[in-house]
């Protein structure tokens, strides 16, 4: 009868075990993505774990950088649209510089200027 019981417990403590051991989380599952990535790229040394960096500390939906790079723009529009005009304003000055930047800030860039 001990015997029994005795197996029928080592049966239970196996299996629940075993079940939370297969249920991974999502950084292993991210870290499983990443790895994998990162071998299909032949990434190897400092080149990998500068990868896998990135990689694990992108937002789950963002876990490709490429895919991430693509769908969006690693700065906000108002940052870009900053970015673009101040670029376009090179060689202007005082009053004609201030015009330009407000005009070409409404615009969201220099782009999008009439």
């Amino acid at each position: 009868m001990n015997k029994i019981l005795t197996a029928l417990l080592m049966s239970a403590v196996f299996s629940v075990t075993s079940f939370a051991a297969h249920a991974k989380t999502t950084q292993q599952e991210k870290m499983s993505t990443c790895s994998k990535e990162a071998a299909s790229k032949t990434l190897k040394g400092d080149e990998r774990k500068t990868f896998m960096k990135s990689c694990l500390s992108a937002k789950p939906e963002a876990a490709a950088p490429e895919a991430a790079a693509a769908a969006a723009p690693a700065v906000p529009a108002p940052q870009n649209a900053m970015t673009a005009c101040n670029k376009a304003a090179t060689g202007k000055k005082g009053d004609e510089r201030k015009k330009f930047m407000s005009s070409c800030l409404k615009a969201k860039g220099p782009e999008n200027m009439k």
